[in-house]
């Protein structure tokens, strides 16, 4: 098997993570820069880390189809996504946008709750982190993709109306949280191939904070991996008439976590049997997925219960 996989953006912050977790799991990654021409003969796969996304995801995915290597990346931009999984529906290789902590995460818990469920009422995530020190690349992106947000509502993709608050019950130790409501790449991911008519997201208000604050400083390594000491937690709940299925996944550093997370996307696409446009849920067991995360970098509970309510 060709183990060669391209990866631009390579000298970014979350690329190397991803790197780290290639070289991990048997993979030969390249790196690519920024400006380095788009040549990827000879590689089976490209993931790319180069942010805003807006403006590399196209011309990279499509470098990558032509030379017939798969292509992901780690966006979290719903518009992107969007794109990327319209344009490459039935591309010849793999195209999967969005394999990281938003867009990918989220998708693998739901996708795991979802179990036998042809088709579910609702999909809510629940996010809490405990702070958000943004990275350059983060900062760029939300300017970049400013006025550019949707949500999903009655089946379709709908401009964002003043956003919900909820009360989520978290697990202990967490407990009940006040979260508002955020557009991220998850309900993008998700609706791609999960039948149901609402996927909402929402998260705790504290490093929502932290990222509108330009004196907010960026991530520093606080372990031996490099990862930052922040920590997060994110609960999935799939409602289908009275029944409710749950899963949920906890750990350290949003950045850190998403290199494991795409290069296991990577292994499995190179293992065989897909093409086409897909998310990470879509690339066969999501449990299996998430179990091989852990324990080095997530804890799972694939038979959470949670309760969600309006915020008064």
């Amino acid at each position: 098997m060709n183990s060669t996989v391209a990866v631009v953006g390579a000298h970014g912050h979350t690329a190397r993570f991803v790197l780290t977790q290639l070289r991990a799991l048997g993979l030969t990654p390249v790196p690519f820069g920024r400006g380095t021409a788009l040549a990827f003969d000879g590689v089976a796969a490209v993931v790319n880390c180069a942010g805003p996304f807006a403006d590399t995801a196209v011309p990279v995915a499509e470098a990558a189809v032509r030379a017939g290597a798969h292509y992901f990346d780690i966006s979290a931009e719903q518009a992107v996504t969007m794109e990327l999984l319209a344009r490459f529906r039935d591309a010849d290789v793999v195209v999967a946008p969005s394999v990281a902590f938003y867009g990918g995460l989220g998708d693998l818990l739901a996708t795991a709750a979802m179990g036998d469920w042809p088709a579910a009422d609702e999909i809510r995530i629940g996010t809490v982190l405990d702070s958000w020190l943004p990275t350059a690349g983060t900062r760029r992106t939300i300017t970049r993709n400013a006025g550019r947000h949707v949500t999903y509502t009655g089946g379709q993709f709908v401009p964002p109306a003043e956003p919900s608050t909820v009360e989520w019950d978290f697990a202990a130790p967490i407990g009940e949280r006040k979260l508002v409501e955020l557009s991220t790449a998850d309900q993008v991911t998700i609706a791609h191939h999960l039948r149901t008519p609402r996927i909402t997201v929402h998260i705790n208000t504290e490093p929502l904070a932290d990222l509108g604050d330009p004196d907010t400083p960026p991530p520093a390594p606080a372990d031996d991996l490099g990862r930052s000491a922040q920590t997060f937690h994110v609960e999935v709940e799939v409602r289908r008439g009275g029944e409710r299925r749950g899963a949920s996944a906890s750990g350290r550093d949003i950045y850190a976590v998403t290199g494991p997370i795409v290069a296991t996307a990577v292994t499995r696409v190179l293992d065989g049997g897909h093409t086409g446009a897909r998310t990470a849920g879509q690339l066969g067991d999501p449990a299996g997925f998430l179990r091989a995360l852990t324990p080095a970098h997530l804890t799972v509970n694939l038979a959470s219960r949670c309760q969600v309510y309006p915020a008064s």
